[in-house]
């Protein structure tokens, strides 16, 4: 007998060019997708989420910027703690991701009323979970930069860097999971709106922080005078933290108050599912085990680091930042991916969710290939935006080179780990990232830093990166986090 299919979605006007809305209306209906529109999917999602992630990078690179143009010392102070803020970052995003992609699944199986109740469930939560963190990282503060080695001039920097990230963690998380929510429901402008705005905000607050009093000439015909707090190091972070206060309370005000499918409905009250929290959880902990062994596996880098001096710190963070404008886009793709797999396999479309995964990881090798090329080729030139200090832009962008050699296969990591949390299949994941950093990467940084400095680490990066994308590449071909589709819908645990 033939079904009836459900009523198409109104058609975009360019009948050639639709919208992504209308695309995912037919993934959840239960239609097989042509291979142009998987692809045209794939990159209407991705963009904007690419889009928000380089407003990111701009905005780190910002920070970078204006604090390396203090010292040397001050860049130091954020070198040495950056991996102990990726740390605490990585936990909020890994609670972030329990939720979302059971949000994500829901929209794939058309339950809107079941989507909203898990948001407003994650968000109880997350605010719990990111106090817990915000009173571990304060106390955090006032000993970690001991423990890691840092010059007692770079100490004072760090501990007050650490405790101002430590009191936003409020923010970050609310941010975290606002975003990853709205994308979940298949909006991914916000998102990219929210970026550019917390962009703005955080130059905005980090010249009114950073820096004392200043007064500009404005093309030699009048003067401007910028009041200034002359904060240093410790503006930095506060100047991010009230950008990042922005966002959430933008991301807040858009899922509880003014989009159609997330906002708040009369009749549905709060009630706390032990299956959703408890599958939260599940997701959640490997992501969580994952982000804890790797940044953790930085941390005792920067302890590997830190006895080159703090020149070395500094030139590292640098690469670091610098770096992160290839690897970024990666992640917007990966976001996408998330989303587009989660409700593939909410809908119980096999075949489909099988095709995103693997467009996905090729958008996302050939974007940061591409990137990884130019990187090389523009190293010294990108270092030197960050530092004028002539030592650590040779260090930094001779470090850079050896890291766009990466590029291909941290991409393929990103990337297939992104897709296969969509699906649900996070164990593996980490066992792979989690177990090349600490079995590979921290290694060989031990037997090459001695004798070859930071390129010591990043060669020891490079060599990790491609094991462990090979290692997703396996994953995914082997199509075991695709088994779970094979269970009808009503036996499946």
């Amino acid at each position: 007998m033939r079904i009836k299919s459900p009523r198409p979605f109104p058609k975009s006007p360019l009948k050639s060019f639709p919208k992504s809305a209308e695309l995912l209306h037919q993934l959840q209906s239960g239609d097989t997708l042509s291979i142009r529109r998987s692809i045209l999917l794939v990159v209407l999602l991705s963009l904007p989420t690419i889009a928000a992630q380089l407003s990111y990078i701009i905005m780190q690179y910002i920070d970078a910027a204006m604090v390396g143009h203090l010292s040397t010392t001050a860049s130091a102070s954020i070198g040495l703690i950056s991996p102990v803020t990726w740390l605490f970052n990585g936990l909020c995003t890994a609670l972030t991701a329990g939720f979302a992609v059971q949000m994500a699944q829901r929209f794939g199986s058309r339950d809107q009323k079941a989507a909203r109740s898990i948001m407003k469930q994650g968000l109880i939560v997350g605010l719990l979970f990111s106090g817990v963190l915000a009173i571990i990282t304060v106390a955090l503060a006032f000993v970690l930069p001991t423990w890691l080695g840092g010059a007692p001039d770079v100490r004072a920097g760090s501990t007050a860097y650490l405790a101002i990230f430590g009191v936003s963690l409020f923010a970050l998380q609310m941010t975290s999971m606002g975003s990853s929510m709205v994308q979940s429901s298949g909006n991914m402008k916000l998102p990219s709106l929210v970026s550019i705005i917390m962009c703005i905000c955080d130059v905005f607050f980090n010249s009114l922080l950073i820096f004392p009093p200043t007064t500009y000439s404005v093309f030699g015909l009048f003067s401007v005078a910028w009041p200034g707090a002359n904060l240093g190091v410790a503006g930095a972070s506060l100047g991010t933290a009230l950008a990042e206060a922005i966002g959430a309370g933008i991301y807040l005000w858009f899922m509880l108050v003014h989009s159609p499918v997330l906002r708040r409905r009369r009749g549905e009250h709060l009630r706390f599912s032990r299956i959703i929290v408890m599958t939260a959880v599940k997701i959640s902990t490997p992501v969580a085990i994952e982000n804890a062994v790797t940044n953790s596996a930085q941390v005792v880098s920067t302890r590997i680091i830190s006895p080159l001096g703090t020149t070395a710190i500094a030139a590292n963070a640098f690469a670091v930042t610098a770096e992160s404008i290839c690897y970024q886009p990666g992640f917007g793709i990966g976001s996408a991916a998330t989303t587009i797999v989660g409700q593939s396999v909410g809908a119980r479309q096999k075949r489909m969710a099988r095709r995103f995964v693997w467009l996905s990881i090729a958008l996302g090798m050939a974007t940061m290939t591409t990137a990884g090329i130019l990187m090389f080729i523009f190293a010294p030139q990108m270092i030197s935006m960050l530092s004028p200090d002539p030592v650590i832009q040779d260090m930094g962008g001779a470090a850079l080179r050896i890291g766009a050699i990466a590029e291909p296969f941290f991409a393929a990591s990103i990337v297939a780990s992104a897709a296969l949390r969509g699906a649900g299949d996070t164990l593996a994941s980490s066992i792979f990232t989690a177990g090349t950093i600490w079995a590979i990467r921290v290694p060989l940084s031990i037997i090459f830093c001695p004798f070859m400095g930071i390129n010591g680490y990043w060669l020891a990066s490079v060599i990790q990166w491609w094991v462990c994308g090979a290692l997703f590449l396996w994953r995914v071909k082997s199509e075991v986090w695709l088994k779970r589709l094979d269970t009808p819908r009503g036996l499946k645990k």
